[in-house]
C-alpha cells in the first residue's frame, strides 16, 4: 500500500521546524550567557506516531512514524545540586554572621595597634611604684588616682561599645534581616502565582522561574529550607507546576513558609493572623504554641531550633555566652561577662587592699594600718576575737573592727561592680583619705615612710587570681594577663570561625561549579549545538528535496513507457 502522498513532506517539514526552533533556543542561550541567574534551556521533542493500530494488519504492513513533535522548552537543572547548594549556603550564613560579630568585637579588644587597657595597667603600676618611693606625697597619690580614672574610663568605654554593638545588631536584625526575609517569602509567593498563570496560558515562564530560583537561593542563606515541586491538575490532561517551600527545625518539625501563592510572614500571615513562626523581640524568634500554653504569651524560645542560616548566626551572637550559659558558642554575652568579671575582681581586690583598721597598742595609742588579707584577698578574722580582723606586721597589737576606705564605688548601688557600674570613690576623690601606705607599726604609731601596703598593691597587679562569672572560672592569672586572655580568646574564636567560613565557601563554590556545569551556558556546547541543528535542518531540507524528486518521478514519469 502506497503511504499518503504528503506524509513524507509533513515529516520533513516538522523536522525543519524543530531544527529551526532548536536553533532559536540555542541562540537564546548564547544571548544570555552573561545574564545572572539564567538557566540553560533546551527544546523538548518526541517522536510522532499513530496512537492506534489499523483494524486489519499483516506482516507486510510496516508502521513508520510521522516525524517529530515539539513538546515544550524546559530548563536544565539538577534538583539534587540545588538542594545541596541551599544546604551549604545555609551553613555558610550561620558562620558568616558569627565572623561579622567577631569582627566588631575586634575593634574593642584588639589592642595590637593602639594604647588601651593593657597600656593603662602598665601606667598604673608605674605610678604606684613611684608613690612607694614618696610615701605620703599627695601629688603622687593624685597621679595614681588619675591613672585609675583612665583605666575605669577605658573599661566604661568598652562596655558602652559592647552595648552599642548589641543595640545595632538588634535593630539590624529586626528592621533588616526579618524584613528582608519576609520580603523574600512574599516575592516567591507572588512569582508562584505569576508562573502558574503563565503556564495556564501555555507560556513556560522560564525567565520567571530563574528569578524565583535566585530568591530561593537567597532565602536558603537565612534558613535551612527544602523545596518541593508538585503537579496540579487544572483541566483534562493539563497540569501546572506548583512550588512549596518548607523549613524543618532542629526537632524535625516541618513548617510551611510558601505554598503555591500563599506565604507566611514571621510575624503574621496575609490576614493578620499568627503563623507558625513569629518575631516577638529583637533578640529571639519564638514559636506560637497550639493547645497547651507554656507561658503568659503563649510562646516559647525558638533560637536553638533554627538549625542554620543567617538568622540563627545573628541570634547565636546576641544570645549565647558559651560556658557561662552552657551553650556551644561564645557570643556577645560571653565577652560582656568576662570584661565585667575582670572589673569586679579589680574593684574588690583593691578595695580590700586599701581597708584600714583601728587598733589599740598596749600603751593605748590608736593605730591605723592595712588589713592582713588571705590568699583569696579577704580580710583575716582574728581567731581569738570574732568580728575583729588582723593587720599586717606589727609587734603584737590588739585588734578591733576595720575601717572601710574604698578606692572604687558602684554608680548604681543596687547592682554589682561591672565595666559600666564603677567609679572612683567619693572619699578618695575628695581627699578624705588616700591609698593606705603602710602596714608597719613602729612604737605604736603608723610608720610614715614605710611603703609595704603600696608595694602589696603593686604586687597585686601581678598577682595570680581566679576570675569567674556565674560561678564558672574562666581564667587564672593577673589583671593584665586576664585582659590579654580576652584578646587571645577572641582571636582564637575569630580564627576558628574564619577558617570554617573559608572551608564552607570552598565547598559552596564547588557545588556552585557543579551546578553551573549543568545549568550554566557553555559556549563550546552551544557552538556544537549550532552545528548539530544546522546539519539537522539541512538534512531535513534534503529529505524534502528527495521526496519532491520521487513525487515528480511518480507523477510525471509513471505511464509514459512506450509513448
Amino acid at each position: 500500500m502506497i503511504r499518503s502522498t504528503f506524509a513524507g513532506f509533513t515529516t520533513a517539514q516538522l523536522a525543519m521546524a524543530t531544527s529551526q526552533r532548536a536553533l532559536d533556543v540555542t541562540g537564546q542561550n548564547i544571548a544570555n550567557i552573561n545574564t545572572p541567574g539564567y538557566t540553560r534551556q533546551r527544546l523538548d521533542i518526541a517522536s510522532l506516531n499513530t496512537q492506534k493500530g489499523d483494524f486489519y494488519n499483516s506482516n507486510s504492513t510496516i508502521k513508520v512514524g510521522y516525524g517529530v513533535e515539539m513538546t515544550g522548552v524546559s530548563q536544565l537543572r539538577d534538583p539534587f545540586l540545588d538542594a545541596q547548594y541551599r544546604s551549604q549556603i545555609s551553613k555558610l550564613g550561620t558562620t558568616d554572621a558569627h565572623v561579622a560579630g567577631y569582627e566588631q568585637l575586634a575593634t574593642i579588644f584588639d589592642e595590637a595597634t593602639m594604647d588601651g587597657v593593657r597600656a593603662a595597667f602598665i601606667s598604673l603600676s608605674s605610678s604606684m611604684s613611684t608613690l612607694s618611693t614618696q610615701a605620703g606625697n599627695k601629688e603622687h597619690d593624685t597621679a595614681v588616682r588619675s591613672n585609675m580614672q583612665v583605666l575605669l574610663n577605658l573599661f566604661r568605654e568598652n562596655s558602652i561599645r559592647l552595648q552599642d554593638i548589641r543595640e545595632d545588631m538588634q535593630v539590624g536584625f529586626e528592621t533588616t534581616d526579618i524584613k528582608d526575609l519576609n520580603g523574600l517569602l512574599e516575592n516567591i509567593a507572588q512569582l508562584n502565582t505569576n508562573i502558574k498563570n503563565s503556564q495556564i496560558l501555555g507560556n513556560p515562564a522560564l525567565e520567571l522561574q530563574d528569578q524565583r530560583n535566585a530568591l530561593l537561593d537567597e532565602l536558603g542563606s537565612y534558613l535551612p529550607i527544602t523545596v518541593k515541586y508538585t503537579d496540579e491538575t487544572i483541566g483534562p490532561d493539563q497540569t501546572v507546576e506548583v512550588l512549596n517551600v518548607n523549613f524543618t527545625d532542629a526537632e524535625g518539625q516541618v513548617h510551611t513558609l510558601v505554598s503555591d501563592g500563599r506565604y507566611g510572614f514571621f510575624d503574621t500571615d496575609i490576614n493578620g493572623q499568627p503563623v507558625t513562626l513569629t518575631l516577638t523581640t529583637a533578640t529571639s524568634i519564638t514559636k506560637v504554641l497550639a493547645g497547651n500554653v507554656k507561658d503568659n504569651t503563649g510562646k516559647e524560645q525558638y533560637v536553638d531550633l533554627l538549625g542554620a542560616g543567617t538568622i540563627k548566626g545573628t541570634l547565636d551572637f546576641l544570645n549565647k555566652s558559651g560556658d557561662f550559659d552552657g551553650s556551644d558558642f561564645k557570643g556577645l554575652g560571653y565577652y560582656e561577662k568576662v570584661l565585667d568579671s575582670l572589673v569586679k575582681k579589680f574593684a574588690e581586690e583593691f578595695n580590700n587592699a586599701n581597708k584600714a583598721v583601728v587598733t589599740k597598742h598596749p600603751d593605748g595609742t590608736t593605730i591605723q594600718g592595712a588589713l592582713d588579707l588571705d590568699a583569696n584577698g579577704q580580710p583575716q578574722e582574728d581567731p581569738n576575737n570574732k568580728g575583729q580582723y588582723l593587720i599586717i606586721a606589727g609587734s603584737d597589737p590588739d585588734t578591733v573592727n576595720y575601717v572601710d576606705r574604698p578606692l572604687f564605688e558602684k554608680r548604681d548601688p543596687s547592682k554589682d561592680f561591672s565595666a559600666a557600674n564603677i567609679k572612683i570613690a567619693e572619699g578618695w576623690l575628695n581627699g578624705d583619705y588616700g591609698i593606705t601606705i603602710s602596714n608597719k607599726i613602729i612604737n605604736g604609731e603608723n610608720g610614715s615612710t614605710a611603703d609595704e601596703n603600696i608595694m602589696n598593691m603593686v604586687k597585686l597587679l601581678d598577682k595570680s587570681l581566679d576570675f569567674e562569672s556565674n560561678g564558672i572560672k574562666f581564667y587564672t592569672g593577673s589583671f593584665h594577663d586576664c585582659f590579654a586572655n580576652i584578646e587571645n580568646t577572641l582571636g582564637i574564636d575569630t580564627k576558628s570561625s574564619s577558617t570554617l567560613l573559608e572551608n564552607q565557601i570552598s565547598v559552596l563554590n564547588q557545588t556552585s561549579n557543579s551546578r553551573d556545569g549543568v545549568s550554566g551556558v557553555q559556549l563550546d556546547e552551544e557552538g556544537m549545538s549550532l552545528l548539530h541543528y544546522n546539519q539537522s535542518y539541512n538534512a531535513a531540507a534534503r529529505l524534502m528535496t528527495t521526496l519532491d524528486e520521487a513525487l515528480d518521478k511518480l507523477i510525471n514519469g509513471t505511464g509514459v513507457v512506450g509513448r
